[in-house]
């Protein structure tokens, strides 16, 4: 029993997430040489990975209690124009960088209480309300820019989000910072378990003394939150705000998160999945870029293993039923 279990468990899950990842290096290293190989390549996939991959942290607390975000990707992108607005950093200039950062993440955080408002107490099915989202965002930050790229020129910002602590990129130090307190939040604390029971059996949760509104009100605000965040980092990756910044990032979220093992039911998430989910994705891209292969077939090759993933986790989930009874 206890062996059948460990086959069926989270081990063999990470493990396979990890094979699948060392594959894709080794295929890299393959058919890129030197070229995939090279610092410079391995920074440019983590810069990469680091924006993906806050926004999917987010993501995987609102698919762990059964919900959805499809307006991440707009909401950093009205993120990235709000805090680059002419207004935005004359007020940096004046009283610091963290102007910039700070109106970000709020435009993040205030769209996603917006979003758990209207599903926790305006009762809109959580589908509804962030594709609502999702075409006002992104209709917003339109018109605030003008459909102009709005470049950043706070000199103090770039100093500080631009910096390369060991080496890296600090876009990168956030995304390893943000990845260990969505994990610790997860795992270690009843906020974390909540969202767990939640998305396992909502009723039963709320006869439990759960207040599901007020919880749904901020898994969402949280999952806004982490788009501002994102929204800072995509500033600072490509020193202009603009809105079709993070267009399909729910796309590339929502994979990371059902690829990294999390339940589109709800139920069960893991962070730490949900890294690996971003780093397979995000070398699979360069790989792709390196071999001059068509954005189409890199679409479809994503969609196959969204597809993939959702068929193991069936799979999966068969074999732990089958090992429990």
């Amino acid at each position: 029993m206890s062996a059948r279990s460990g086959l069926t468990g989270p081990a063999l899950r990470m493990g396979g997430l990890v094979l699948a990842l060392v594959l894709l290096i080794v295929v890299g290293v393959a058919t890129g040489g030197e070229r995939f190989w090279s610092f410079g390549n391995l920074t440019t996939i983590l810069s990469l990975a680091a924006v993906w991959g806050v926004v999917a942290i987010g993501m995987t607390f609102v698919i762990t209690s059964g919900g959805i975000d499809l307006s991440v990707g707009s909401v950093l992108g009205l993120a990235s124009i709000w805090a680059s607005t002419l207004a935005t950093q004359y007020a940096a200039e004046d009283y610091g960088w963290w102007v910039i950062a700070v109106t970000a993440m709020a435009v993040g955080l205030g769209a996603g209480l917006i979003n758990g408002l209207l599903i926790a107490y305006g009762k809109v099915p959580a589908f509804i309300a962030t594709l609502a989202m999702l075409a006002a965002a992104r209709g917003l930050a339109e018109i605030i820019a003008g459909r102009q790229t709005q470049v950043v020129e706070v000199d103090a910002f770039f100093d500080v989000f631009q910096a390369k602590p060991l080496g890296l990129p600090v876009i990168v130090w956030i995304f390893v910072v943000v990845a260990a307190a969505g994990w610790f939040l997860l795992n270690r604390t009843t906020f974390g378990r909540r969202t767990v029971a939640v998305g396992g059996n909502a009723e039963a949760s709320r006869l439990a003394g759960i207040k599901i509104k007020r919880h749904t009100l901020y898994l969402y605000g949280l999952s806004g939150l982490a788009a501002g965040i994102g929204g800072v980092m995509i500033l600072a990756r490509t020193t202009a705000g603009s809105s079709t910044n993070g267009s399909l990032y729910e796309l590339d979220a929502i994979a990371a998160v059902v690829v990294g093992g999390t339940l589109l039911a709800g139920g069960r998430g893991t962070v730490t999945g949900t890294v690996l989910g971003v780093l397979i994705f995000s070398t699979l891209t360069n790989v792709f870029v390196l071999n001059n292969i068509d954005s189409s077939v890199q679409a479809i090759a994503k969609g196959a293993i969204i597809v993939g993933a959702v068929l193991l986790q069936q799979w999966f989930a068969s074999r732990e039923r089958v090992s429990t009874t």
